[in-house]
């Protein structure tokens, strides 16, 4: 059976619905209900913790627009997002298993939000939407696409392009190698991406062991010499070598000029 609403309960969804707030934050509701700090603190865990209110952190709640049939309310994935991330200032892009299943990559649906920002790291939950928060400088943030929603309260998430060069860079976070090289195969075979495109996105938000990778697949897979150039311009001579794919044993051909080990037959 559900449990009915307290006065106090009441005068805080009439008083956020009345004003179109999608946020309250502690000391908001001191004058307006008549309460001490203390009184509001636990008005607003009680609320959190019987699923009338989401907590995006201590001292902020989202509230719900109307209260749902069952009185408990669970705030969509960008809402709770873009809350957070507006909160503190930050940018952000969706990233990982979460643009791969976006792209077409992989089919498996992610249970978690992968999320690329320049603010904050680790796990974190609002609600029921788990969150897996990489903080990255701000020189790896960028090349975008923005989900289309009506309410404009859509996703910022990695471009199909920055998606891929990604799926190399991040290959421990995402498990995502050798699976990666065959995206960009079939991507630049359909031309879904453009061979340029992906090598500017490389030499701007890859690393060294990113350039020599995807340097050593589009050779093979013959692209043209001056894009090759362009990413060799950005290694500085080296003898060491790095394995084509990571978790393998370091042994096949060597590619000498990319500096990787081909420990996997393609």
């Amino acid at each position: 059976m559900t449990r009915k609403l307290g006065q106090l309960e009441a005068s805080l969804l009439a008083y956020a619905q009345m004003r179109n707030l999608e946020t309250i934050r502690t000391g908001e509701l001191l004058g307006p209900l008549r309460i001490t700090a203390k009184q509001e603190r636990e008005l607003m865990s009680r609320m959190a913790r019987s699923g009338i209110l989401a907590q995006v952190r201590r001292g902020l709640y989202l509230v719900p627009p109307r209260l749902p049939l069952g009185r408990v309310w669970i705030p969509d994935e960008a809402l709770a997002l873009n809350t957070l991330m507006d909160d503190r200032g930050a940018q952000y892009q969706v990233c990982g298993p979460n643009a791969f299943n976006r792209y077409g990559f992989d089919e498996q649906v992610p249970t978690r939000l992968f999320v690329y920002n320049n603010r904050l790291s680790g796990e974190r939950t609002i609600s029921t939407v788990a969150l897996t928060l990489i903080k990255v400088a701000d020189a790896r943030l960028g090349d975008t696409e923005e989900e289309p929603r009506s309410d404009g309260l859509g996703l910022t998430y990695s471009s199909r392009t920055r998606t891929l060069v990604d799926a190399v860079y991040d290959w421990s976070r995402f498990d995502s190698l050798p699976r990666g090289y065959q995206w960009i195969r079939e991507e630049l075979a359909s031309e879904r991406v453009i061979e340029a495109d992906l090598v500017t996105a490389t030499v701007r938000y890859g690393n060294k062991g990113t350039i020599r990778r995807i340097g050593a697949l589009l050779e093979r897979i013959g692209v043209a010499e001056p894009l090759l150039r362009e990413l060799q311009r950005k290694l500085t001579p080296s003898t060491s070598l790095i394995p084509w794919v990571p978790c393998e044993p370091k042994r096949g051909r060597v590619d000498r000029r990319w500096g990787v080990i081909i420990n996997e037959r393609d």
